[in-house]
């Protein structure tokens, strides 16, 4: 997947299109990791690569759970620890599989208009829609991809924008050196 979204055909493709690259350049952050480094808390929070990953899997999968009309855990704290037995590849498979858990509900309602119910629904509003649902996540991932890249950059000096050159493949520039995975 390159620096920008392609070009999109409508409203659900394009929804589904930023969401997949803000996961991507979330994922960017945790290339070439080892399990210790992703579990790295190198600021004064709290936050870690592995565990932010982790949570917007769990967040995610939460409102498809809720967009599903199934029964929804509105706890979501506990998942930004990843835990002694797990490994940053378990959190990165667990994460595609919530991506394309995601994909399949989404491609399967006729409408992104439809109603969406939550627990923790503000008094004042009656409903979300499975299109707010969508701008969520997107939301979501993309403030917690700029957490992790100031994570990345605490733990080793990696940036995005070098980490996404060298996964893609990108020449050297003048104004840019793809950054090889430090683990």
């Amino acid at each position: 997947m390159a620096g920008n979204v392609r070009p999109v055909a409508d409203e659900r493709d394009g929804l589904l299109a930023f969401l997949a690259q803000q996961r991507y350049v979330l994922r960017l952050a945790a290339r070439g990791l080892t399990d210790a480094q992703a579990r790295l808390t190198p600021t004064r929070s709290a936050l870690s690569i592995g565990g932010l990953i982790k949570h917007v899997t769990s967040t995610e999968r939460r409102w498809m759970a809720a967009v599903r009309g199934s029964p929804v855990d509105s706890d979501g704290v506990a998942d930004f620890v990843v835990g002694e037995g797990e490994t940053l590849s378990d959190v990165l498979t667990a994460y595609d599989s919530a991506a394309r858990e995601t994909e399949e509900i989404v491609a399967g309602i006729p409408d992104v208009g439809q109603p969406v119910r939550v627990p923790w629904l503000p008094d004042e509003v009656d409903a979300w829609t499975v299109r707010w649902v969508l701008l969520h996540l997107i939301e979501e991932t993309a403030r917690h991809a700029g957490h992790a890249d100031i994570l990345r950059e605490h733990i080793d000096g990696a940036t995005a924008v070098p980490l996404m050159a060298a996964a893609e493949g990108w020449p050297v520039r003048p104004w840019l050196t793809p950054r090889a995975p430090s683990g």
